[in-house]
């Protein structure tokens, strides 16, 4: 890692948070939130690349990293989360408002946090964030429940062997559900991958995550509606489940700041066709008794996002969207010198 970029923790009024940290101290203030099952180390070379110009912190969230790992109570949605940032930026005493970069869940975080605390927040970088209705289990773009058990979604979603494999530490290549191969082919639109070196600190990263009820999954529940699991209360699946998010709240928000969402035009885990997605899989034939198009569809996960955004910009926000062509689940690591030149032309010095 750049020998620029500084680890530190700071203990806010709600846990002990790790961050890295780079930068000139009369630069814009930027924060960059990491997506689920990795770490604040995916930032390394997009803090490397930013810090000359501006102030750059990256925390781990809690159940990732080397923050502290205090229970996720998933009835709150990411609430957890957006009130873990709000600490940690208090705590470090930031000047606000904020340019705020969320990855994947980081996106979620990062729109949940504006619709918490409008004014603390100058412009918005969504870097293939989750729907704004959650992951799993809704079969239109208004995020519509495909029905009221919320099944598919959850803490039973989430493939098991990974998990399995995460909590054994597993930094090998041998099962297609090793954490490495994962990255390579979920994350990242093959054949792309990164330096061996850099390979192993990503990988590392993703088996920072905590496993568990409490943390990933979470706990789930078995149902009689396809696919047989529905959200439990607590863990980092079900806190994205859309039985408790919704972050269609942020078309109301006042003052409105200005949205970039940057997506890979081959994102195989936020998509309209998710691969991640029971309806997807089922669709697919990969999971018996699917009940059908009408019934379960593959969730719309870009149409929603870009609804929501429509309407945040017909009520008087702006966005753009970029797409990045034969990009998959991580534009800043896939396409570094195009994403680093689209943060800079975002955030002023």
């Amino acid at each position: 890692m750049d020998a620029r970029i500084e680890t530190k923790t700071i203990q806010t009024d709600r846990l002990l948070v790790s961050y890295l940290t780079a930068g000139v101290l009369e630069g814009e203030t930027l924060l960059l939130i990491h997506g689920n099952a990795s770490s604040n180390l995916f930032w390394d070379d997009t803090i490397a690349a930013l810090c000359d110009q501006y102030r750059v912190y990256a925390p781990d969230m809690r159940g990732y990293g080397a923050s502290e790992a205090l229970p996720i109570d998933a009835t709150r949605g990411l609430r957890d989360w957006s009130d873990d940032l709000h600490s940690f930026i208090r705590a470090l005493d930031l000047p606000t408002p904020v340019y705020l970069a969320g990855w994947s869940l980081g996106g979620g975080i990062a729109m949940q946090f504006a619709i918490d605390h409008p004014q603390e927040v100058r412009s918005l970088i969504l870097i293939a964030p989750m729907s704004p209705y959650g992951f799993g289990g809704t079969k239109d773009i208004a995020g519509t429940p495909c029905n009221s058990s919320f099944s598919g979604s959850g803490g039973g979603a989430a493939n098991p062997e990974l998990v399995k494999r995460i909590a054994a530490k597993d930094m090998g290549n041998e099962s297609p559900s090793s954490p490495r191969n994962v990255m390579n082919q979920l994350y990242f639109k093959p054949p792309f991958q990164v330096g061996p070196e850099q390979e192993d600190r990503y990988v590392s990263a993703i088996l920072s995550t905590r496993t568990g009820e409490d943390f990933y999954p979470g706990a789930f529940e078995y149902v009689n509606d396809w696919p047989g699991v529905a959200p439990g209360t607590t863990g980092i699946t079900n806190a994205i489940s859309p039985k408790y998010v919704n972050l269609s709240g942020i078309v109301q928000i006042e003052p409105k700041c200005p949205i970039l969402w940057i997506r890979g035009a081959d994102d195989a885990i936020i998509s309209d066709q998710s691969l991640a997605d029971f309806g997807t899989l089922g669709k697919l034939g990969y999971v018996p008794g699917w009940p059908g198009e009408d019934e379960y569809p593959p969730q719309p996960m870009v149409s929603q996002i870009r609804d929501v955004l429509e309407q945040y910009q017909r009520a008087g926000g702006s966005y753009q969207e970029i797409v990045m062509e034969n990009v998959g689940h991580a534009p800043h690591i896939e396409k570094a010198e195009e994403f680093i030149e689209l943060i800079r032309k975002t955030v002023r010095a």
